[in-house]
């Protein structure tokens, strides 16, 4: 018989995890399941040495029970190229120095290992920059540091949205309203705390009705899920008390991942969850630790992991 494949989970740390509702997690129950053997490791400690990359990993089993959800093997450091088939990068963002430095680690066993996802594609394609490729399908946008340029879109757009870069969660994302109350101040903290330009847009109504997680699999839409905001809130991110709900593709949504789907599989993105709102504005391109897929699952009765799996496998055979 074929030996079991070796899936090396590079993942924050297992006590953090929140089973509810973690795609990484719902990965690993899934290849379990199929009878693959799971390590688990942090990003700092990957290792080179002698052209080899190593991290310091442990065999892990996982079951759905709340405070008893995983036991962990004891920690050695394994050879990423040598003795692991699939690394599955999946530790949250900031993508910051940190990130990069892993995937450029990473990138030295590719010709060894499938990387998950293609580390190369996600140094490439963060949330807010690699969206700007499909600015067709975007809201009108400005991404700066300038004042002047903020005051100007703002004149003409009325009520925007501020947020950093490279941000995740719905964090320090601010709506400020037609009066432009704030604007400046807000647009000094946020040049004092972030040296990189950093993105408008206006604000759009129709969030209200709900911000889409829409999730593709090797370029092929596996789900979607609609995320409202809780009340007092404009941020529908469920990390920021939104809640969320059944949902189906308008056509301005299928005409975006067409365009996008193969643009993703070549690059080498095999799990990806975009953001679209109003039915027709893509907001971000999510790669680096794309979520969603446990509410997916839930509302419309699919397996999203195991299209995952499956499609690893596929390109594995590829190979």
């Amino acid at each position: 018989m074929p030996q079991p494949l070796k899936i090396a989970f590079q993942m924050d740390p297992m006590p953090t995890i929140n089973i509810a509702g973690d795609s990484s997690f719902a990965l690993m129950l899934s290849a379990q399941a199929r009878g693959y053997e799971l390590l688990h490791y942090d990003v700092a400690t990957l290792s080179w040495h002698n052209g080899r990359v190593t991290a310091y990993a442990a065999p892990v089993e996982v079951r759905a029970e709340p405070d008893d959800h995983y036991s962990l093997g004891e920690y050695r450091s394994v050879d990423l190229g040598s003795d692991i088939d699939v690394v599955m990068m999946r530790q949250d963002p900031p993508f910051d120095i940190g990130y990069l430095t892993g995937t450029w680690l990473l990138e030295r066993i590719c010709a060894e290992t499938l990387v998950i996802n293609d580390p190369v594609a996600v140094r490439n394609a963060p949330e807010k920059i690699y969206v700007l490729d499909f600015a067709q399908f975007m809201p009108p946008t400005l991404v700066t540091r300038r004042i002047e340029e903020v005051r100007s879109f703002a004149a003409q757009h009325g009520a925007i949205v501020l947020k950093p870069l490279h941000g995740n969660g719905g964090k320090a994302v601010f709506r400020i309203g037609e009066d432009g109350a704030n604007l400046s101040a807000l647009v000094e903290l946020f040049n004092q705390t972030w040296p990189e330009p950093h993105m408008v847009q206006p604000f759009l109504d129709d969030v209200a009705q709900g911000d889409k997680r829409i999730v593709l699999v090797d370029g092929e839409v596996a789900g979607a899920i609609n995320r409202k905001p809780g009340a007092g809130e404009f941020r529908s991110n469920l990390a920021q008390g939104g809640y969320a709900e059944a949902a189906t593709l308008s056509a301005q949504e299928q005409e975006i991942c067409a365009v996008m789907g193969p643009q993703l599989r070549e690059r080498g993105l095999l799990f990806v969850g975009i953001d679209v709102i109003g039915g027709k504005w893509l907001t971000e391109i999510n790669v680096t630790s794309p979520t969603g897929i446990v509410a997916i699952d839930k509302f419309n009765g699919t397996d999203t992991s195991g299209m995952i799996w499956d499609a690893v496998e596929r390109r594995l055979q590829a190979r």
